[in-house]
């Protein structure tokens, strides 16, 4: 289905600039894979809820143009009518689920629309063979890696089979592997004649997927490429732009660095032993009977989704465990940088969300934080009405104020451009060079490679490498 934006303009009821969206004028024809690339806040996700009708069905704002799907007006339509062509991937797949159970998840959508229960059947097994989920099936969702609730929230819109799927920032959370499998599932899209958006930072994947990759910048598209283009143009040219790079090889070697046997080595280490976790008994996380992470050094932790990083990363900070392991975290003086940084914005304001763990409160000191990370144009704005780069963002400058010797952080580039994720390196270096040790948990290699000292890596609940850079 073709997708039409005629001089559309959009600015949220309580946005700080004048608009969101300036004068866009798109085409994107059926069967087409288009990414919508750029730097945070740029408008990218404003396009992408443009589309799926959440803009302005659903958050309000004014609104100028026209959206058209197909032939139909999107200011003419439901959201339920809309629905019906467009299937979309959040960047939180979390916001998007309505069930406990995984097969129930898949389902769900089907259900909604009243496909027949033997046609739901059919497409879900369909659906759990193109996505290889055998294993997911039957699973807690809310005892699933943020990877494998991306692939859950990807399966349960393909088996409403809509012509039209947005996906905003769907590597966000995904390791290497788990990354290609989308890439397929997009190839896959595209064979049947579905019409692709993707809002992405990390675009090798897409290199021999997407037909378009356009450049938002301040709510207006500046230019567009094909794949080849913008590769053509090297990745200096791309860096400029503050876009990721669409070529993994010219990282300098990702693959070869993470491949390495050395060991690590420290004169003084955290260590932690004993970590030892489970859901339920048929399903065991952890087993790892020694963990030790260089003091005033910066690990990564790295390993597919699933592997138990992110329960390794509770279990540390008190978040999991017997009362003497948490009473440890505590006295250690740890703080987590959740996935999902949803869970721990309180506030009213930026700026209060950073002055809430500091102690002593310094609102000097908070300003400069923020204005490390390009967020002190936003101090005084609520945190929930922020991107989810930005909200990434916020929640890892409440770390730095702090001020505790041990920080983790928990996919701290997850949906940032190549500008943020540099100012997250700077900001994570900074951390260390001050004395504090830092475990971060990532499936960005560029991160790795700009700022990590160390890496260990997971598989299965247990460490099975671990190394020097």
């Amino acid at each position: 289905m073709k997708i039409s934006f005629k001089n559309v303009s959009f600015s949220y009821t309580d946005s700080i600039d004048d608009a969101i969206i300036k004068d866009i004028n798109l085409q994107i024809e059926s069967g087409e894979c288009v990414v919508l690339a750029g730097e945070s806040g740029s408008g990218k996700t404003t396009i992408s809820k443009l589309i799926n009708g959440l803009i302005p069905l659903y958050q309000s704002g004014t609104m100028a143009g026209d959206v058209l799907l197909g032939d139909k007006n999107t200011a003419d339509m439901t959201l339920a009518e809309i629905s019906k062509y467009v299937g979309s991937v959040f960047q939180n797949p979390r916001s998007q689920f309505f069930n406990v159970d995984t097969d129930s998840e898949i389902a769900f959508g089907c259900e909604n629309l009243g496909v027949e229960p033997e046609e739901i059947r059919r497409r879900i097994d369909k659906t759990v063979k193109d996505f290889h989920l055998e294993s997911l099936l039957g699973r807690n969702i809310f005892h699933l890696s943020g990877g494998e609730k991306q692939k859950i929230a990807c399966a349960s819109v393909n088996a409403t089979d809509p012509d039209i799927f947005v996906l905003d920032e769907p590597s966000a959370n995904l390791d290497l592997k788990t990354v290609d499998d989308l890439a397929e599932i997009i190839k896959l899209w595209k064979f049947r004649g579905k019409t692709v958006v993707v809002v992405e930072h990390r675009l090798h994947y897409l290199r021999d997927v997407a037909d378009r990759i356009i450049y938002v910048k301040e709510g207006r598209i500046e230019c567009e490429w094909t794949p080849a283009e913008l590769e053509a143009k090297g990745p200096e040219y791309a860096a400029s732009l503050g876009l990721r790079s669409i070529k993994l090889v010219q990282l300098g070697g990702a693959q070869n660095v993470i491949a390495s046997e050395a060991k690590q080595s420290a004169a003084e280490t955290i260590t932690f032993r004993n970590l030892k976790f489970s859901y339920q008994k048929k399903f065991p996380i952890l087993d790892i009977p020694e963990l030790s992470l260089p003091k005033g050094k910066i690990t990564a932790l790295l390993g597919h989704n699933g592997a138990g990083k992110s329960t390794l990363a509770q279990l540390i900070c008190g978040l999991r465990g017997s009362w003497s392991q948490k009473r440890a975290a505590r006295k250690l003086g740890t703080y987590l940088i959740m996935q999902d940084v949803n869970h721990q914005l309180f506030t009213e304001s930026v700026l209060d969300e950073v002055l809430l763990g500091m102690h002593p409160k310094d609102e000097t000191a908070a300003l400069e934080i923020l204005e490390s990370l390009n967020l002190k144009n936003y101090a005084e704005k609520h945190p929930m009405a922020l991107s989810g780069g930005q909200k990434q963002r916020v929640a890892i400058a409440s770390g730095v104020s702090s001020n505790r010797n041990l920080i983790v952080f928990d996919e701290p580039t997850s949906g940032l451009d190549y500008r943020q994720m540099l100012a997250v390196s700077a900001t994570l270096k900074a951390l260390a060079n001050r004395g504090k040790t830092l475990f971060v948990i990532t499936h960005d290699p560029e991160l790795v490679l700009n700022c990590c000292n160390h890496v260990i890596r997971m598989d299965h609940g247990r460490i099975v490498e671990e190394y020097s850079l």
